[in-house]
């Protein structure tokens, strides 16, 4: 009976997991109607105008695509020069040592900080070093962001990283070592074989962490509404549009932001399910 009912409590709990993530798309979807009625939804993604005039309303989402692009995509890159070298540190070189469990303790405490902290950190500190070095008039744009960006995921990326490198069978380096590998052929020849599509969904999972970030990018990104051409434009990402704007909205205005909402919702539930589909290949 004790079975029967923790079962049973299990399945609703599953049930209530799918009845809330539908009802999140459905309210962002009924949102969304009166925007993509007026611009059609082909229309509201390919348009860069953003014009909230009264009278003269005209709304686009693609600054704020290519915003979000830019910036987390930047993010990725930055961080994965950094993140790689903390996983084979934690996970290959010092496995099971203590330095080991001490840097894997600081990478989880860093994964725990506030976005906002991350966000005046590069605001006083960051912004100025890029307007001293003449990349950016007054130090924000998409690579400040990015930068920022880049430092709240090198830890989350390097967990996951580290997890899957410690996975490797101790048996298939043992093999590679008493053929005379040297410690980088196994690397190269063995581990990153082994666990390669563990570690790129890590990275993918890292992309969908930061394609919603909205409080550091909010303070460091410039907040304007055109699509940029350069690293150091300025210009805004899908949830800093909507921080931003979202409490004064109203009417047509208010449905766009909805709109926007709704994609960028779609585009990271299909990148976190990238992630899951790779991992769980990898897992078998």
């Amino acid at each position: 009976m004790r079975d029967r009912i923790f079962k049973s409590l299990l399945f609703l709990s599953s049930l209530l997991i799918l009845f809330i993530s539908g009802g999140i798309f459905y309210s962002l979807f009924s949102g969304s109607v009166q925007a993509f009625d007026e611009f059609g939804i082909i229309g509201f993604i390919t348009s860069g105008e953003w014009n909230p005039n009264p009278g003269n309303e005209q709304y686009g989402a693609l600054p704020f695509i290519a915003g979000t692009i830019a910036t987390s995509f930047v993010a990725l890159i930055l961080c994965i020069p950094f993140s790689l070298p903390v996983a084979l540190f934690n996970g290959e070189y010092f496995r099971g040592k203590k330095i080991a469990g001490v840097l894997g303790t600081v990478v989880d405490l860093l994964a725990g900080i506030p976005s906002v902290v991350y966000g005046l950190w590069g605001f006083y500190v960051l912004r100025p070093i890029v307007s001293s070095l003449g990349l950016s008039e007054q130090g924000l744009g998409i690579f400040t962001a990015s930068a920022v960006m880049a430092i709240m995921i090198i830890p989350y990326a390097a967990s996951l990283s580290t997890e899957f490198i410690s996975m490797v069978s101790n048996e298939l380096k043992e093999g590679a070592y008493s053929l005379g590998a040297t410690r980088m052929e196994v690397i190269k020849s063995v581990i990153f074989p082994a666990c390669g599509s563990g570690i790129f969904a890590s990275y993918v999972l890292a992309l969908g962490r930061a394609l919603g970030e909205t409080m550091a990018v909010t303070m460091l990104i410039g907040n304007t509404d055109n699509i940029p051409t350069s690293l150091f434009d300025t210009g805004n990402t899908m949830a800093s549009i909507i921080a931003n704007q979202f409490g004064e909205a109203s009417g047509l205005k208010l449905s766009s932001l909805i709109a926007i909402g709704l994609l960028l919702f779609i585009i990271t539930a299909l990148i976190n399910l990238l992630g899951k589909m790779i991992i769980k290949k990898f897992t078998k």
